[in-house]
């Protein structure tokens, strides 16, 4: 059985949220990242690419139709996007062959 992965974000900046009660949130370019790895999924050193850890944050809350912290995110690295999952209202479905051979 395959392990369901959860991402959590990595970015280029972070904000706080003065109305929510000062959560850091993530700004800028952001990646998707599994907690206890060194690196973003597409393979960037989160220490030299100087990625801001957001282990609160979920993947699924970067896409801009999720309302949670999407606000200030500017773009996601299609990279990520393509493995982590790419869930959101302009997401093409799957690629999938229906007539095989002529």
């Amino acid at each position: 059985m395959a392990r369901v992965r959860q991402y959590a974000v990595a970015a280029s900046g972070q904000w706080t949220d003065e109305e929510e009660g000062r959560h850091r949130l993530p700004s800028g370019e952001v990646h998707a990242w599994e907690p206890g790895r060194n690196q973003t999924v597409c393979g960037l050193s989160l220490s030299r690419s100087r990625l801001i850890r957001f282990p609160h944050v979920g993947w699924k809350d970067t896409f801009p139709e999720s309302g949670g912290a999407a606000d200030r995110v500017q773009r996601q690295c299609p990279r990520c996007a393509s493995a982590a999952g790419r869930r959101g209202v302009d997401a093409r479905p799957r690629w999938h062959r229906t007539n095989p051979r002529p």
